[in-house]
């Protein structure tokens, strides 16, 4: 392998910021959400949106409750502009949202940026330069002062065509690859535009810090949101924005970092679309809050919803691992995980905590409209506990717990000889097999009961070795009776070791179902099933096949 050459990478340099006081915090409340989905989402597809995606993924924001909507560049081309203009048109902008334009500090530009927004009541108009050491030295030849001047010949521009425009408007600036710049540049510059702007208590204005590109460990991304916090001026007027990348993976560790070191906004996508490695995904960052107990503000009850709208717009597809959303998330293969869900889930069912506290399920499926039948899937890892759960959940047949080993070593024996995993059918089939449909050397042909002050009779009929037996038998109950007259002329000897029941599907035509388990001089324990509209028919028919499995 080759080695990469040394000294051709750097470490990010640490911050001073000595007494850094994000670390004691907790996020407590949620961030003002701008989504970005329509403009730095789109500007990475391989298959930008139409008209009819963008317009149907615009009415999915406004359904999960976003306030803040980047719609697009509306300078930059007929569709972005014709978007924009077919939202006021059509009136599709409600009073309480905010949409969200991008704009280079060049007149035409931004003279185009107002002409798309005419008639809308409150917009962002969100103005970007680059300030980072390698955008400076190497695509732009300018030194700071330039880059300055260029960002506050922008706002000057803004200022004058807002004086024309009939509603709000809000500046955003933004200086692009922040994580690559000075801090004091960073500050210099965000400083300048904010006084050139005019920032009073009226007049807020969005700084956004973006990590254009994630250059650091998110804690860094922290100190750095945290120092120009303390030193841009008028701070209380200040919106500090986070814009992060997922370059380094971290994307959601440094927004929520941001967060505690004073970011008041997030920009971000759902599903992490963006540019390269994409942005920051707000569908994780809202559910992380949710289940730290934290009202995200936004709504993700219909997860499904979510995935088919942004999965259809963006020909994009969804990670089987994906946090909270992935078809494998709420899916547990291993037996010991199995195991502990379906305890965690049956706990819940009969406690009084309000709490959620299942093992490996951090949220309720529930809240984001996922089900539990497809928690516990069975392949050559899964255990017991899984294949009781599907055996109860979707078919109804509630296993004894010491039942639990036998039919998960049938079930696993099976799963091996695929070599993939099985449906809830094959785990159905595997149970009808080994004891519904199972070979008899012994086998029930009829049988009477009867009891009087506490002891049964039993009168049995049964065929053994060719021939049709009646034996009669007396015991504390049916069980025990059928047994003793079994005993009499049938050799395998066996003691009854326990037995369980349920009824089984709906009331007016509920079934008994019957578990028996028997147990051999050799120490071998058995179960058997049984099902009859009678429990006492049931109860028999499971200790005959219990029998037959033994023998």
């Amino acid at each position: 392998m080759n080695q990469i050459q040394q000294g051709k990478y750097k470490p990010y340099p640490q911050i001073d910021l000595p007494n850094r006081k994000w670390p004691t915090k907790t996020i407590t409340n949620a961030p003002a959400w701008c989504s970005v989905d329509l403009r730095d989402g789109n500007q990475a597809l391989i298959n930008p949106m139409d008209m009819t995606k963008k317009l149907e993924l615009f009415t999915l924001l406004l359904k999960l409750g976003f306030k803040e909507i980047e719609v697009g560049f509306p300078s930059a081309s007929k569709v972005e502009f014709d978007f924009l203009r077919t939202l006021v048109d059509n009136k599709l902008i409600p009073d309480d949202v905010t949409v969200q334009v991008l704009v280079q500090a060049r007149e035409h530009l931004i003279s185009k940026t107002f002409e798309s927004l005419k008639g809308v009541k409150k917009a962002t108009v969100h103005l970007y330069n680059s300030t980072s050491v390698a955008q400076r030295k190497i695509v732009f030849s300018k030194n700071k002062e330039e880059i300055i001047a260029l960002a506050l010949e922008g706002v000057d521009l803004i200022k004058k065509y807002e004086k024309e425009h009939d509603g709000e408007v809000f500046l955003e600036y933004s200086p692009e690859s922040f994580t690559g710049t000075e801090l004091e540049f960073s500050c210099e510059i965000c400083n300048a535009v904010t006084e050139k702007w005019g920032i009073a208590d009226d007049r807020k204005v969005i700084i956004n810090l973006p990590a254009t590109v994630e250059m650091a460990t998110p804690n860094v991304y922290a100190d750095q949101i945290e120092w120009m916090a303390n030193h841009l001026d008028n701070r209380e007027n200040v919106i500090i924005s986070t814009h992060t990348h997922n370059d380094r993976g971290t994307s959601i560790a440094a927004t929520e970092l941001a967060l505690l070191a004073g970011a008041d906004r997030v920009e971000g996508t759902l599903l992490s679309n963006g540019e390269r490695t994409g942005n920051v995904d707000i569908i994780t960052l809202a559910l992380n809050m949710t289940t730290q107990g934290v009202v995200s503000k936004l709504n993700f009850s219909d997860i499904k919803e979510v995935l088919d709208v942004v999965e259809r717009c963006t020909e994009m597809v969804t990670h089987a691992r994906h946090p909270y959303v992935g078809e494998l998330v709420y899916t547990a293969f291993s037996g010991s995980h199995q195991d502990a869900i379906n305890k965690g889930l049956a706990h819940r069912k009969t406690s009084d905590e309000n709490y959620w506290e299942v093992p490996y399920l951090p949220i309720d499926p529930e809240d984001v409209g996922r089900t539990y039948e497809s928690i516990i899937r069975i392949n050559s890892q899964s255990g017991k506990g899984g294949v009781a759960f599907i055996l109860e959940k979707n078919f109804g047949y509630q296993l004894p717990k010491a039942m639990h080993p036998e039919i998960g070593k049938l079930v696993q024996a099976l799963s091996d000889t695929k070599g993939k995993e099985l449906s809830a059918d094959d785990i159905l089939e595997v149970f009808k097999d080994n004891y519904f449909e199972i070979k008899e050397h012994i086998s029930l042909v009829d049988f009477t009961l009867t009891s009087v002050k506490g002891v049964s009779k039993c009168t049995l009929t049964y065929n053994y070795n060719g021939k049709e037996v009646i034996a009669n038998g007396e015991g504390n109950g049916p069980v025990d009776a059928c047994k003793k007259a079994l005993m009499k002329d049938y050799k395998n000897k066996f003691s009854i070791n326990s037995y369980a029941e349920h009824s089984f599907g709906d009331k007016s035509s509920a079934k008994a179902i019957a578990y028996i388990e028997i147990q051999t001089p050799e120490t071998l324990s058995c179960f058997g099933v049984g099902a009859d509209n009678d429990i006492a028919t049931a109860s028999i028919k499971a200790l005959f096949c219990a029998i037959n499995k033994a023998f």
